[in-house]
């Protein structure tokens, strides 16, 4: 069963945390689908592992075949490599993703299913609409990937912020939203120091984040943020040594 995230005046968020959990040894990923009255959009729609569930569990809320937009925050196979399948079952819904990675995604699918229906997002990002809904594709590159962007909806207030914020648990642990982050942290901590490239960019992204009315902060993976950890996490994330900040020639050594 999806976690309802918001729902109000025909605008829905919904996010599917466990159809992963039954495929044997694969990290943990969360799912997302956007209904804005007849219109309807996923976000970061997965793995092959994801999609037959995800397909199912969807056609309660809304006609997959109708979806009008796929957005993907990076390419990542966990992200996106369901892509081929989805180009089938949406015939008219267009992909979203960095520019820079508008080339590559191709080669998750059969040859020309994603001709004419993949639009590259600009580094500095773009509003889009889903419905009467605005959703802003917000710069995150380097957290992980060199190309990389969050969503955030206008009208939830609800920041999908892909793998920044992710923590490792279970999926029947990720449908429990954290409002605390003291006793969340040991779940974060080891992810974001290996896979966030610096301080730098954690520095800058806070300060771009704080301009937005921000209620939930919702990774790719694990628990939803919301309440005082969201600002918690913010204030967290922005002092964090990360990456090339804990690096040495002793990394870069050849091996004994």
């Amino acid at each position: 069963m999806p976690i309802e995230l918001y729902n109000q005046k025909g605008h829905q968020c919904l996010m599917f945390t466990d159809l992963c959990d039954e495929a044997g040894d694969v990290v943990q990923s969360n799912q997302f689908l956007i209904v804005d009255g007849d219109t309807g959009a996923i976000i970061d729609p997965g793995g092959n592992v994801a999609y037959g569930e995800l397909y199912l569990a969807m056609t309660r809320f809304f006609p997959p075949q109708q979806l009008s937009a796929i957005f993907a925050s990076h390419a990542d196979p966990d992200i996106i490599a369901s892509l081929d399948r989805w180009t089938t079952t949406t015939p008219s819904a267009k992909i979203y993703i960095s520019r820079i990675w508008e080339r590559f995604i191709p080669h998750f699918c059969k040859p020309g299913k994603t001709a004419g229906r993949v639009i590259g997002i600009p580094d500095p990002g773009m509003r889009l609409m889903i419905g009467r809904g605005e959703l802003i594709a917000l710069p995150a590159h380097f957290m992980h990937s060199e190309g990389n962007f969050q969503f955030f909806d206008v009208t939830s207030r609800i920041l999908f912020s892909g793998d920044l914020g992710a923590s490792l648990v279970s999926g029947e642990v990720a449908k429990r939203p954290v409002t605390s982050l003291a006793g969340h942290i040991q779940h974060m901590e080891a992810f974001h120091r290996r896979y966030m490239v610096s301080n730098k960019i954690l520095r800058m992204w806070a300060k771009m984040v704080r301009r937005l009315p921000i209620d939930m902060i919702v990774p790719q993976h694990g628990a939803p943020m919301q309440g005082a950890a969201v600002q918690e996490f913010i204030a967290w994330i922005e002092q964090l040594p990360c990456g090339v900040d804990l690096l040495s020639e002793r990394d870069y050594a050849v091996p004994a």
